[in-house]
């Protein structure tokens, strides 16, 4: 059983089906974004955001990749304005239907803005960037792919990155297993839970990849809720390494 969290799974997800029935679609975006609250997703991102930041940096654009319901989103624009720092906010995703419910999710918050469109996609557009976000979302790519991903997050944004993902280990996939099916989860909950972590990372495939990538000026730390939280900054301006 060892070897099944030896090395990342590139296993699918239901969730990357674009055929998902829009109901069961929203309820399982409502259990990611309770997810995210109790673990403290949203914290752990906004806090690393507000460290990349300062005073001099003007008004900000952060985009989030994989945004799903646009929960994090929502949450960063209310500390956005708690804080008065002049922001807006972009959320990625692919599936039009997840970004419908972003729309109704973030009406309250016009500075929220939602795009159907690849990842790929946007960052082929030439729309300035100051930071760029992602949570549970880079396990969905493969090694390659993140390599040329944080490439694009170590040149392009005006500020950095920030990464909030899940760490590979088997207290977190028997855990998963558990919870899904004691909290009644949905059949995508029920299926993506493991899966996920089966696609997550250890913390040195973290490094490696970074390294490939030519990204030498990070903040990586563990977190609780089987997490990782990753802060950069763009264009090699070294200040930490951990």
């Amino acid at each position: 059983m060892a070897n099944k969290f030896t090395n990342r799974s590139y296993q699918s997800e239901l969730m990357d089906n674009p055929d998902i029935p829009r109901d069961l679609l929203y309820r399982n975006l409502r259990e990611l974004d309770f997810l995210n609250r109790y673990t403290f997703g949203h914290q752990l991102s906004i806090s690393a955001i507000e460290k990349l930041i300062t005073a001099n940096n003007g008004p900000i654009h952060i985009v989030d990749l994989g945004c799903g319901s646009g929960d994090t989103l929502k949450q960063m624009a209310r500390w956005a304005r708690k804080k008065q720092i002049h922001a807006r906010f972009t959320g990625i995703d692919s599936n039009p239907d997840t970004i419908a419910y972003l729309r109704e999710h973030c009406r309250e918050y016009p500075e929220v803005k939602g795009i159907d469109t690849t990842y790929q996609e946007y960052l082929s557009t030439s729309e300035e960037v100051d930071i760029y976000h992602c949570s549970l979302f880079t396990h969905h790519l493969e090694n390659q792919e993140l390599i040329e991903l944080f490439s694009h997050f170590n040149k392009y944004p005006r500020i950095g990155f920030v990464i909030s993902d899940i760490l590979r280990s088997p207290f977190a996939y028997y855990g998963s297993k558990i919870l899904t099916r004691l909290g009644n989860g949905t059949s995508l909950a029920r299926h993506d839970g493991p899966v996920s972590v089966l696609k997550g990372f250890r913390i040195r495939e973290i490094r490696d990849l970074l390294a490939k990538a030519e990204i030498s000026d990070y903040e990586l730390r563990t977190a609780m809720g089987f997490r990782f939280i990753l802060s950069g900054r763009s264009n090699g301006k070294k200040t930490s390494d951990d």
